[in-house]
């Protein structure tokens, strides 16, 4: 496998989703939405049945929505250039000491994919440029220097009112109102055209079936929920329920036992969400050579205003709308030797990618075979 040396700047990330262009003829397009610095947003779409029917693409990566997370578009693109290759050459895929047929690349192509390789334009700009270890967009509305910009992924609309919505002592660690907090989630859901992005591709892309936010640098494949602990007993027991507004985020209660929450989620949804993280992670094991944990979000911390659970969370909120189960991807465990422990260095760098690369190509096989929702109509 080729050592990567560097990690890819912005310009090198937009020159690397055009050469995908160039080689492959894949087709890209940009949201409607431009950054606080005029900076466009920009995906493909590959694989389904080709063409311009949205229909057609049932799996979504997002990548970058925190900037210091380095490695994040880097690792999406360099998967999709993998399996280009890997389908246009008729040949399988290796990464550690995971493998796959070219038959199975076929399959992972055949669910569709849409990604954002770099959600977060203007941060990952700002945090290459200062080494400052930055995590925000650069939105100055509520603020400057440490105040400047929001907590991108706690800017979605599931539970962001979290001081309403959490128990009064879990609220610290579940977001902040506070500009100059690292994990200030805005003014309103959806105040940032980059949020606004990622609702675009799932509104637009509307049979996508399956989501995965990658960030770093936990060492972890998380699934929904982010709110509580799961469970499937208590339907009325769920996030649009404001009866229990005043009990979320506790995890040592028990759900049913008075005044105990645990966040609704039918057994079928449950064991697919399970199921297919679990995959990911005994993939990412083999690829990068290092044990990934598999679990709920929640159990990691409590959150609100999250990708994953936004995505999953759209169907219970509006019934019209497509299923889609929602996960976080924590890629790396961390560079203590660097001035910011989510900058890897280039061994960990090369790591993450094939621990990624793998974990990507077992959760389309699995998005295959739990399945993608109702047949195209492209």
């Amino acid at each position: 496998m080729t050592v990567f040396q560097t990690l890819l700047n912005v310009e090198e990330i937009t020159s690397a989703l055009q050469g995908l262009v160039t080689e492959y003829g894949i087709q890209t397009f940009e949201t409607p939405y431009t950054t606080y610095e005029g900076a466009s947003i920009l995906g493909a779409q590959v694989g389904g049945s080709g063409g311009n029917c949205t229909d057609a693409y049932r799996v979504f990566f997002n990548g970058a929505i925190h900037a210091r997370e380095r490695g994040s578009s880097d690792n999406i693109l360099y998967f999709i250039s993998d399996l280009l290759y890997a389908d246009k050459n008729n040949v399988g895929l290796t990464w550690g000491s995971q493998s796959y047929t070219s038959e199975q690349v076929k399959t992972a192509l055949s669910a569709g994919i849409v990604f954002i390789p770099l959600s977060n334009p203007d941060g990952v700009a700002y945090d290459q440029s200062t080494n400052s270890c930055w995590r925000k967009n650069r939105n100055p509305a509520s603020g400057t220097g440490s105040s400047a910009g929001i907590d991108l992924n706690r800017n979605f609309d599931f539970l962001w009112d979290f001081t309403t919505a959490f128990a009064s002592s879990v609220q610290s660690s579940v977001g902040s109102t506070r500009p100059s907090s690292e994990t200030f989630h805005g003014t309103e859901p959806f105040s940032e055209p980059e949020t606004k992005s990622v609702k675009w591709i799932m509104d637009t892309y509307s049979k996508v079936r399956w989501f995965i936010d990658l960030h770093s640098y936990a060492g972890d494949v998380l699934y929904s929920w982010g709110s509580d602990e799961n469970q499937s007993e208590y339907p009325t027991m769920n996030f649009l329920n404001s009866s229990f507004d005043s009990v979320r985020g506790i995890l040592t209660d028990t759900p049913g036992s008075g005044r105990g929450y645990g966040e609704y989620t039918p057994k079928e949804e449950s064991d697919a969400n399970i199921g297919a993280a679990e995959r990911m992670g005994d993939a990412m094991n083999a690829g990068g050579g290092r044990a990934y944990t598999v679990m709920q979000a929640a159990a990691l911390y409590p959150t609100s205003g999250a990708s994953d659970d936004y995505a999953y969370s759209r169907h219970f909120a509006d019934p019209s709308l497509n299923l889609i189960h929602g996960y976080t991807v924590e890629f790396g465990f961390g560079n203590n030797a660097a001035s910011c422990p989510f900058y890897p260095s280039v061994s960990q760098y090369n790591t993450n990618i094939k621990a990624t690369n793998a974990g990507f190509m077992e959760f389309l096989l699995a998005a295959v075979e739990y399945g993608l929702g109702d047949d195209t109509t492209c």
